[in-house]
């Protein structure tokens, strides 16, 4: 097999986890909890990981799924910008993790689309 040489940056995606929560301003929002579909992309070096092939050489994409569900499942949000932002934050409470995006969905929020979503990215 071929050495790659450098540094491997690495992109983890965390697609479609499907949460509840209480969003919005309506009373029928504000009473129901509604389906939030929740798409994470981040990147971070995996250099280390991919040399030592040791799970405590990895950034830990379980632990930051858990705290996304931990943070969301159940809560109120009146905005989903404001979840998003959230929800980025986050995920980039973790050094490691060198560019991220959220992207949520609000699926049935407007009458004819299949959903409403917002997306926001940080970097350091």
């Amino acid at each position: 097999m071929t050495d790659v040489i450098g540094h491997h940056q690495a992109r983890v995606r965390i697609k479609d986890l499907l949460l509840r929560a209480y969003i919005g301003i309506k009373d029928e929002e504000i009473n129901n909890q509604q389906d939030v579909l929740i798409n994470v992309c981040l990147t971070y070096d995996a250099t280390d990981a991919i040399n030592e092939n040791e799970i405590s050489a990895a950034l830990n994409y379980r632990t930051i799924t858990k705290q996304i569900i931990h943070h969301v499942d159940g809560n109120r949000f009146a905005l989903l910008e404001r979840l998003t932002h959230e929800v980025l934050s986050i995920v980039m409470e973790h050094e490691a993790v060198r560019w991220a995006q959220v992207e949520i969905d609000k699926p049935h929020a407007l009458r004819y689309a299949e959903s409403v979503s917002v997306c926001l990215e940080a970097h350091r």
